[in-house]
């Protein structure tokens, strides 16, 4: 098990920290002017990836064993896997159809999948459905909200 903790700060960034089950951990904090936006890609990861049931995506790279910065594929550890490298593309799909103000169909998620996959030299992502996106927005809508309602100083906690 991974605990996950965003820790609010007063600018509306967050530091991540996450625990392992064996006690080890790594974070980060970002310093930047988009530090807020930071927080809710987290989430939006966690959203995608338990919903989705990605085991290797993002925070399951951190139950592993590798450090926040390992996960940029520029350490010892290499580049990412698939489904990490799959995780990250998709919650930069809802980041951008947040950013949109629209929703997006499914066939519009599968549509930018197949560009992407084109251009990057990847494996095309798994196509989503529409259930599938719903789950991921229902869930990601939760975890915006209890955000929203963390004061600075204090903490969300999620387990993975």
């Amino acid at each position: 098990m991974l605990i996950i903790r965003i820790t609010k700060r007063k600018d509306g960034g967050g530091v991540l920290r996450c625990i392992r089950a064996d006690g080890s951990e790594t974070w980060q904090k970002q310093e930047s002017r988009h530090a807020p936006f930071f927080a809710l890609h987290d989430l939006t990861h966690f959203a995608v990836e338990t919903v989705l049931g990605y085991r290797r995506g993002f925070f399951g790279l951190i139950s592993e064993g590798w450090d926040v910065a390992d996960t940029e594929g520029k350490s010892a550890k290499g580049s990412l896997p698939d489904d990490a490298a799959e995780v990250e593309y998709l919650a930069g799909c809802f980041d951008r159809e947040r950013a949109s103000g629209a929703l997006w169909t499914a066939e519009e998620f599968n549509e930018f999948a197949a560009i992407h996959a084109a251009t990057s030299e990847r494996r095309v992502p798994r196509l989503l459905t529409e259930e599938d996106l719903t789950q991921v927005r229902e869930l990601r809508g939760k975890l915006f909200a209890q955000w929203s309602a963390v004061s600075p100083g204090a903490s969300i906690e999620l387990e993975f």
